[in-house]
């Protein structure tokens, strides 16, 4: 994999964003994993590892707190009194990223997160039951009332960058998480055909599977047949963690939804790839 050296944040704040996570569940972990990027992070690679994500991000200077919140699965559709599950004390920073955390809770976090000084509030959806689109709106909405910005999408690696939110847009860059942008260098491998030599992960999937779809992506020609079939068995093996359970508003599984978001990143840079001759 190629290096793509992190630098300082150029954003509103001028200096390296502070971030606070609140979790619960598997995902919420592999998402801090992504972001603090420990040593045995990713093990899909198996004996075959090449230790490409040492070029990734580690935020671990950056995250002040990590607040694991009760399972939404265990506290029933509606809380009439949010306050007992909330965090007492919550440490000044600029960011919130909210993984797997039941909405009744995220609404009661707002006034509080404000009051820690928080600027963007970040969060993603990786099941039909989690945050549909009517609740994200809303949190979105009530977040701007209070000042802060908001962005929340489904499956979690559909979310990019929004000029109009410049707070979350900066630390998109800085984690390099949202969705997945590739870039890859190509040579010619006979007549007629280019191989795939190198891949730089500009941005990753929140969860980190990005990485290693990238990686099989190594030596392969860049108009084979199975190449679609590759990357499904590349993104399915790490694996995504997206429910398989059909999604209304998506009009498929979010699993599958991310399943074509990958895929687009991986043609898409396949169109403008870099020569090695």
């Amino acid at each position: 994999m190629a290096a793509n050296i992190r630098g300082p944040v150029e954003d509103v704040v001028g200096e390296a964003l502070k971030l606070i996570v609140f979790y619960s569940g598997e995902f919420g972990e592999r998402v801090v994993g992504n972001l603090v990027n420990y040593s045995g992070f990713c093990i899909s690679c198996g004996e075959a590892c090449t230790e490409c994500r040492t070029v990734a991000p580690n935020l671990s200077p950056d995250i002040v707190a990590l607040m694991e919140m009760p399972d939404p699965a265990s506290l029933g559709d509606f809380i009439d009194d949010p306050d007992p599950l909330l965090p007492k004390d919550i440490p000044q920073a600029d960011i919130a990223l909210v993984i797997n955390v039941h909405p009744d809770l995220l609404f009661g976090l707002l006034p509080r997160l404000k009051e820690a000084g928080i600027k963007g509030v970040v969060g993603g959806s990786e099941s039909p039951s989690q945050l549909p689109l009517g609740q994200r709106r809303q949190l979105e909405e009530e977040a701007a009332s209070l000042g802060m910005e908001a962005a929340f999408a489904k499956p979690f690696c559909a979310l990019a960058p929004d000029p109009k939110k410049p707070v979350i847009a900066a630390f998109l860059k800085e984690s390099k998480i949202g969705d997945p942008v590739i870039e890859f260098t190509v040579q010619k491998s006979r007549e007629g055909k280019d191989v795939i030599t190198a891949a730089n992960v500009v941005r990753s999937a929140p969860c980190g599977s990005t990485w290693y779809v990238a990686k099989r992506m190594l030596g392969l020609e860049t108009d084979q047949p199975d190449l679609r079939e590759r990357i499904s068995e590349a993104h399915h093996a790490y694996p995504c963690t997206g429910s398989m359970e059909r999604d209304s508003e998506l009009g498929d599984t979010v699993l599958h939804k991310a399943g074509y978001i990958i895929r687009d990143a991986v043609e898409g840079a396949l169109k403008k790839p870099r020569r090695m001759d």
